[in-house]
């Protein structure tokens, strides 16, 4: 039975995919061994070390169907890995002849390294795709809001108007930077592992850096400078990466969960009969999406530091520190992937408002602009009066409940030197959005080349 709720039938519709778990499951990674094992064959075969007989009846033999898992569990068990058992049992499916050229020169962790490298590549793949579509939403929502005025709020309290598609550019930007990082990260990640007993292939001779390239080039990895069994920095780059994509996508949640307050309703969660509903409360659409981004990006953020503090492995060998990491990063994987899920609901349906922005834009009868109003009255005033000014309509509307203009005109000093229409002017806030427009068109501009 599951004891995470992300490996459930029921509570695993919620966290993470059925894609992801597919790539990051016991069964593939079992595949992957042998998969690996089923190449090592091959390459050996191509530069004469393993008869290729051998090496065609390891590659056949090479499916996680055919293996025995309950003798592999006990086998494991026994040993504290995997891997004895399973070249034990394509040993003996490889046939007599064949199957005493598997695993030649190998050690175990060539095998379940590179097993991982070819899961992550899966993974990091099933990531940029879902990466891309969340991605595209949210391009269009900021082309289609790029001047949908709203208030722009600091420490929660309104600011200055900005606009949504703004907003959404500023969710947008560091995506595509995810998507960059992505792509340079994967070079270093997809790498295979291929050392023998301590790193230095000593039982293959002088045809150790052969192999090791030969078998790189058959899993369609990069071949690493030297075996990278106790420098972990790749795989640990990989978690930190779905941390901080994990990060991002909180930024986008912890928005929408706040701009979806009744007492806000800028923006909803795309409505489906009943989701996000309540069991006492029949008018409740909760922001599950929201909610469970959250939650994954918090426990993709706890498996960072596991993985950070597996890369202190001792001398040639890990003793410890290396078996840690399989309790990280296929979890890490499948969260994020289910975090990215969510945001692609969000970025595809989210829910506009746009009279309701301008609602409460309105609400506070025109202090939203304050700033605007002093930097326009400062080269008539001075800085620090039309600071003073401005501070003391401001206090006087909301004492008396009037709007900011309303107040300023009250003022004799500006009612002598400023112009009335001019004030209304600057009391405008859709004359004030600066460079927001302009913001959201350069980040569409990198979708654009990307």
């Amino acid at each position: 039975m599951p004891v995470n709720p992300a490996d459930s039938p029921v509570m695993g519709v919620l966290y993470g995919t059925d894609a992801m778990r597919s790539a990051m499951s016991e069964r593939a990674f079992l595949q992957r061994m042998l998969d690996v094992e089923a190449a090592l064959a091959r390459a050996q075969a191509r530069l004469g070390i393993v008869p290729v007989e051998a090496a065609a009846a390891i590659t056949l033999a090479a499916q996680v169907d055919k293996l025995d898992l309950q003798a592999l569990g006990d086998a494991t068990r026994n040993t504290g890995y995997p891997v004895v058992g399973l070249v034990k049992q394509l040993t003996a499916l490889s046939g007599h002849e064949a199957g005493r050229w598997t695993h030649w020169g190998a050690t175990t962790q060539d095998i379940m390294d590179t097993a991982v490298v070819l899961q992550m590549r899966q993974g990091l793949a099933l990531i940029r795709a879902e990466l891309i579509a969340v991605i595209g939403g949210f391009a269009a929502m900021a082309q289609r809001h790029r001047g949908t005025i709203m208030a722009g709020r600091t420490h929660l309290q309104h600011a200055l108007p900005v606009t949504f598609g703004y907003k959404v550019a500023v969710w947008l930007s560091p995506l595509i930077t995810m998507l960059e990082r992505l792509e340079q990260l994967r070079p270093r990640v997809e790498r295979v592992q291929f050392g023998g007993a301590a790193g230095t292939l000593a039982s293959l001779g002088e045809q150790g850096l052969a192999v090791h390239r030969e078998l790189a080039a058959e899993l369609g990895l990069a071949c690493p400078d030297i075996p990278w069994h106790v420098a972990r920095d790749g795989f640990a780059e990989a978690v930190s990466f779905l941390g901080l994509l994990s990060g991002a996508l909180s930024k986008i949640a912890t928005d929408v969960m706040l701009l979806m307050q009744t007492e806000v309703g800028e923006v909803n969660e795309p409505h489906v009969t009943g989701r996000g509903g309540s069991s006492t409360m029949p008018q409740k659409r909760n922001p599950i999406a929201c909610e469970y981004i959250l939650a994954q990006s918090r426990g993709v953020h706890a498996l960072v530091p596991q993985m950070m503090a597996a890369m202190a492995q001792d001398l040639e060998r890990g003793t410890g520190p290396w078996q840690a990491e399989a309790l990280a990063i296929g979890q890490a994987f499948n969260l994020t992937h289910g975090a990215l899920a969510q945001a692609r609901f969000l970025a595809e349906g989210l829910v506009v408002d746009p009279a309701r922005m301008l609602r409460n834009l309105a609400a506070t009868g025109g202090l939203i602009a304050a700033e605007q109003v002093m930097m326009g009255l400062a080269p008539i005033l001075g800085r620090g009066e039309a600071h003073h000014i401005v501070n003391r309509a401001c206090d006087l509307a909301i004492a008396r409940g009037i709007p900011l203009v309303t107040a300023l005109e009250q003022d004799r000093e500006i009612a002598a030197r400023v112009d009335p229409a001019r004030l209304r002017a600057l009391c405008n806030p859709e004359n004030y959005l600066g460079s927001a427009t302009l913001f959201v068109d350069q980040v569409l501009a990198r979708v654009a080349t990307r």
